[in-house]
């Protein structure tokens, strides 16, 4: 105990944690005697709560939480586990725990678990491992013509089953003959350069405005804004690293200059600590939260454009593109592996294709009063 708080590093081992349920919410308890050293360590690295009833600390039960207090993460709800078979439900935890050793993201996690879910509700007690090709074949073509589902769903759902039978049952060969439906090829949604104008004017809490001028500005995804790092930015060689994106490659993008007074009042004001953006613990700033605050600024500045924050990301690279940039430039900047993903922005910037007039604008005009007579 004297180790952990003496070197100002939280150690759960220090408590007794268990997780319970508190004026009805999830909640982890600390028990532990009671030292004012230690309370003052608690509330330096999260927000804890004090019961009278039961007389013992608590925390929210969240993921900064549940990393703090090393445990182990759900990575699907009970009410996911409930409708599963016990015969079946040792494959899901395999899967995920395949996952987890070949180092995917807790996104793809939860993803692929809930997807291989939807084959096991059907199943019910008929052994996962024993299903054929054959059978997995009517599975999908059940899923697409029966329950509707799109062809993105589609794709996941044979991701996450081909992942459980070629990288937990190691039977490599046996999906080359089930079809994948076409997706179907849509261009990337972005606003105008009047249209982020509008939207950056809306906002008034600077916090939020930093937010999505950032997101626009470096080109971002929202996983990348929410777990941007002070030490991530570099101010005197006006770089930002962004670390571990998609596909767990880091790369630097440029900071613009417009937004580095800015960026320092922000600091001044807030004070972060270790995320530029922090959560109400402390911890990253919530993907769902800066989706809300797109959200709020879109419906405050009257755009109507059925749109998410991706859409600053590619709002970002179309107008790289409007103004000159090189493809290439453009494919490191955004973080992707082929070219090919980035070469869709071309269609959305064709300047021989703007210049293209239609045929009606070749046809004389009639005179008003001429129609008249």
């Amino acid at each position: 105990m004297d180790t952990a708080t003496n070197n100002l590093n939280f150690n759960p081992d220090d408590f007794k944690i268990s997780l319970g349920r508190h004026r009805d919410k999830n909640v982890i308890w600390l028990e532990f005697d009671f030292n004012p050293k230690l309370i003052n360590l608690l509330k330096k690295h999260t927000k804890p709560h004090w019961s009278q009833s039961r007389k013992s600390w608590y925390l929210a039960d969240n993921q900064f939480n549940r990393n703090l207090c090393r445990i182990e993460q759900n990575i699907v709800g009970k009410d996911v586990l409930s409708r599963i078979s016990s015969v079946n439900l040792p494959e899901l935890k395999q899967l995920q725990k395949m996952l987890a050793l070949k180092g995917y993201s807790p996104n793809t996690m939860r993803s692929y678990s809930i997807e291989f879910a939807q084959l096991l509700y059907i199943l019910k007690d008929i052994p996962v491992h024993e299903l054929s090709p054959e059978r997995l074949q009517s599975y999908f073509l059940y899923c697409t013509n029966h329950l509707n589902v799109s062809e993105n769903t589609i794709h996941s759902r044979i991701n996450a089953v081909k992942f459980y039978f070629e990288q937990v049952l190691h039977r490599e060969k046996m999906f080359f003959d089930i079809p994948r439906p076409k997706k179907p090829l849509t261009l990337p949604k972005s606003l105008s350069f009047e249209e982020v104008k509008r939207l950056f004017d809306a906002v008034d809490n600077p916090k939020h405005r930093l937010i999505l001028k950032l997101c626009y500005g470096l080109g971002l995804r929202v996983s990348e804004i929410v777990t941007l790092k002070i030490n991530d930015i570099d101010s005197d060689r006006m770089k930002v690293m962004i670390q571990r994106g998609k596909g767990k490659k880091d790369r630097f993008v440029n900071l613009p200059e417009s937004v580095l007074e800015e960026l320092r009042d922000y600091y001044k004001s807030y004070r972060p600590k270790e995320y530029l953006f922090e959560g109400q613990y402390g911890d990253a700033y919530s993907v769902r939260s800066a989706q809300a605050v797109f959200k709020q600024a879109m419906n405050k500045a009257r755009i109507l454009k059925k749109i998410g924050i991706h859409g600053l990301r590619h709002s970002y690279a179309t107008h790289l593109l409007e103004l000159g940039t090189d493809i290439s430039l453009i494919q490191k900047l955004l973080g992707h592996n082929n070219i090919k993903t980035t070469l869709i922005y071309t269609q959305t910037t064709d300047k021989s294709l703007i210049r293209v007039k239609s045929p009606l604008d070749s046809i004389p005009r009639a005179n008003h009063n001429d129609r008249k007579a």
